[in-house]
């Protein structure tokens, strides 16, 4: 388990998908979260880095979570997810910021994919708004957006979690790069 924690937040920092401080990685395994510590460099994790917690309760390890803590267990209590990856992917932030919904336009996003929805809140970060609103669209949809902020998206591991997330922002290029070339879609 940790070496997934390890190899994902490497991947993720690599590919332009955080910043070196950003985002938040968790697991869930019955009843426990692991989830990676508050202000940790996902790019290079550690052991110690990666805390563990309850799902519905507080204990010694919720002092040290990531901020992103509550929307991790409002997430696993209404979904059949097993993993939450939250990144910042900079090409679908900015789409974020003037759509209700990503839909790709190239053939793996919209086969992957279909639509990705923007849910958008007053305060984005850790905000009890997020971890009400965001749970309800990933009952649907594998990854959603949070308004100029970032990505959640979840699977039976890191690693499928982490396909979406690269996925998603592969296809927002792909839209950003074609609205610059003065290119519009239908969708």
């Amino acid at each position: 388990m940790r070496e997934e924690f390890i190899k994902i937040g490497h991947h993720l920092f690599l590919s332009g998908l955080i910043t070196s401080h950003g985002g938040n990685m968790s697991i869930r395994i019955g009843d426990r979260i692991f989830i990676t510590r508050r202000g940790s460099m996902l790019g290079c994790l550690r052991e110690e880095d990666i805390v563990e917690t309850g799902l519905e309760q507080d204990d010694e390890g919720t002092a040290l979570a990531s901020r992103e803590l509550e929307v991790h267990r409002a997430i696993y209590r209404v979904t059949s997810a097993q993993a939450v990856l939250h990144a910042h992917p900079p090409y679908s932030i900015v789409l974020s910021m003037t759509r209700k919904e990503i839909v790709p336009v190239d053939a793996e996003g919209a086969y992957l994919l279909g639509k990705v929805p923007v849910v958008t809140v007053k305060e984005s970060i850790g905000s009890p708004e997020v971890a009400e609103k965001l749970p309800g669209f990933l009952k649907e949809y594998k990854i959603a957006l949070v308004h100029a902020h970032g990505s959640f998206a979840i699977g039976e591991s890191l690693e499928e979690a982490y396909h979406w997330t690269s996925c998603m922002e592969a296809s927002s290029k792909i839209i950003y790069l074609l609205q610059k070339m003065g290119y519009t879609s239908s969708k």
